[in-house]
């Protein structure tokens, strides 16, 4: 005789709403009560062994330089745990890396898995790693990458509209000579913010110069040695610098100070993410905001709509939009 809520409510003694609650994922039902009603669901048949009760972040590093140096994952992570937690789903991190040589194993054996949905962090990724992900036989979002391919449903940055946005405030404050401060490891990322870069200079018939662009590492040790060794050439500057990020940004900061340069008396520069020490630098950074927790939690929320069957047919691309947070290094040389 097939299993009924109200039966699992006798044999757990929680009410009918309750099970319906936590069965559903909805709030309101702790961890603990979650994961019993749970067991004993699976255990009577109600549910099935391979319905999805598991959240996996899949964290893709192609070398690292990007995700190993930002605390900006961290509160990524920490918005997709508290999601997972409210919605009654265990969270396990598993970390793939494409430089060892189980990589194509160790992936197709997290896509196998029965019983969990993944989310799938690309920050690091080009379009050709994709492939192997595509046939998987459980749900998977993709967070933090853009794709020209269209069957991956995913949560993203709009990164060029943001560069552009943030390159406008230089211009809207009288800078003609603009300068790109470059990370040298070029994920989809950085070249989206450098077409919205591009993009603002057009805009205004400000004419992009390649001497102004300074080609960095993407630590914020290497970004500051970098941009020493190309101050001690002696160049000339533009009167402002956009950079791929904030750790950019700060590294060539510290650069420009030490050689002697006041920002922003001298020179004005600008970020991208909104780090927790763009906050405390010297002077504060102007940047944008990106909500990284809450980009966490909206990943997660479009895969249970996944694992739960809905808009299934219709494959979604969700931008969050950056915002500027105006601070201490532009100047208005109007």
């Amino acid at each position: 005789m097939k299993v009924s809520i109200r039966d699992l409510s006798k044999m757990t003694g929680f009410s009918p709403a309750t099970i319906s609650n936590a069965l559903n994922h909805k709030k309101g039902v702790n961890r603990e009560t979650a994961e019993e009603i749970f067991r004993v669901a699976r255990e009577t048949g109600y549910l099935s062994a391979n319905a999805v009760t598991k959240i996996r972040l899949v964290i893709f590093k192609k070398n690292g330089q990007i995700l190993e140096e930002t605390p900006f994952f961290q509160q990524m992570i920490e918005g997709i745990e508290e999601e997972c937690h409210r919605l009654g789903y265990e969270m396990v991190i598993s970390h793939v890396d494409q430089r060892n040589p189980d990589y194509q194993k160790q992936v197709r054996d997290l896509l196998e898995e029965q019983g969990v949905g993944i989310v799938l962090l690309g920050t690091e990724m080009m379009d050709g790693d994709l492939s192997l992900y595509r046939n998987a036989s459980c749900p998977v979002l993709l967070l933090d990458h853009w794709t020209e391919l269209m069957d991956f449903n995913s949560v993203l940055i709009n990164n060029a509209d943001a560069a552009r946005a943030i390159t406008e405030h230089l211009l809207d404050n009288g800078h003609r000579e603009v300068g790109y401060l470059r990370g040298n490891y070029r994920i989809k990322a950085f070249r989206s913010r450098f077409i919205g870069f591009q993009t603002a200079l057009k805009k205004y018939k400000v004419p992009y110069k390649e001497e102004y662009t300074v080609t960095v590492g993407t630590y914020m040790s290497t970004a500051c040695q970098d941009m020493l060794e190309y101050l001690k050439k002696k160049p000339k500057l533009p009167t402002a610098f956009f950079a791929d990020n904030d750790i950019i940004a700060l590294g060539a900061m510290k650069a420009l100070q030490e050689m002697g340069y006041r920002i922003p008396e001298d020179i004005s520069i600008v970020g991208f993410d909104d780090l927790t020490f763009s906050e405390i630098s010297s002077p504060p950074l102007t940047t944008l905001r990106v909500e990284k927790r809450e980009m966490g939690k909206m990943a997660v929320r479009r895969l249970v709509e996944l694992i739960d069957g809905i808009g299934t047919s219709t494959v979604t691309k969700t931008q969050v939009c950056p915002k500027i947070v105006y601070r201490n290094t532009v100047k208005n040389i109007k």
